[in-house]
């Protein structure tokens, strides 16, 4: 099975540049995983039959952040989950000044025969560290949460933008953005903890050191320097750590500030 996750910054802006489509042909994935899509089903109409599309869109704000997922016709999906349940939103009180962020279609979840597989695009802390708290104390633990229950009936392959740069491999110039948002201390913890629940990113199965980014800034030439950050990622649960065939970043494909990431499994 081949998944590819790409946060593409705007779903229409990318499909109008005749981008989209002719990736995913030459690709042919049987899972889609998208980021940041900033639109509703229908208000790009994309045209590959041959996937079932599921969105989750922001109803806080329109053009907002947002998920989707399209899935190859002949998997069989048993169930679709937008959004973290009441009780985990309850529980982990995930509201801040801006707003819910459950409320923004940050998460998206479908249920296959052997496996669960999660789309998120974790809340960025902001320049200023504004939602720092908000992704710190709040999200994490309930997106861990979340995937930890789902969890609990099949394994499962989580994929997104986690707004993150892991360790110090993750980014061009660690030294001077250290402690800035997307490297903090608190956020890096974030994945800390997922690893140690027991998901494992793929990437580093496959690929050591640094060099290799999935997101630049659009100033200075970042990405035709390749100075860059990896925030794109692919995770499982340790049970289909076997089963990881190739994990990759594929820089070579434009139509965002992010390029997408890919995951085989046997």
């Amino acid at each position: 099975m081949k998944l590819v996750s790409w946060n593409v910054n705007g779903i229409r802006a990318v499909h109008n540049k005749e981008l989209f489509v002719p990736f995913v042909k030459a690709l042919k994935p049987d899972i889609i995983c998208l980021q940041e899509t900033k639109a509703e089903r229908g208000q790009a109409v994309i045209d590959l039959p041959e996937y079932e599309e599921y969105w989750n869109s922001s109803t806080r704000k329109k053009g907002y952040a947002g998920t989707a997922i399209f899935v190859k016709n002949d998997i069989e999906v048993h169930e679709v989950l937008l959004g973290f349940p009441e009780d985990i939103c309850k529980k982990y009180k995930l509201e801040d000044s801006y707003g819910d962020p459950n409320a923004e279609g940050r998460v998206l979840a479908v249920e296959l025969d052997d496996l669960w597989v999660v789309t998120v695009y974790t809340p960025n802390s902001k320049p200023d560290l504004s939602r720092l708290a908000l992704r710190h104390k709040h999200w994490d633990p309930a997106f861990l949460a979340y995937i930890k229950e789902l969890e609990k009936h099949k394994p499962v392959v989580f994929c997104g933008d986690l707004n993150v740069a892991h360790t110090e491999d993750d980014l061009a110039n660690p030294k001077a953005n250290e402690g800035e948002h997307g490297f903090t201390k608190e956020e890096r913890e974030g994945l800390d903890e997922v690893i140690e629940a027991g998901f494992v990113d793929t990437f580093r199965l496959f690929t050591k050191g640094n060099g290799h980014y999935s997101w630049w800034s659009h100033f200075a030439h970042a990405r035709e320097r390749n100075v860059g950050w990896r925030i794109d990622y692919w995770f499982v649960s340790k049970t289909l750590k076997n089963k990881v065939k190739s994990s990759k970043i594929l820089p070579e494909v434009y139509g965002s500030d992010h390029c997408p990431v890919f995951l085989e499994l046997k």
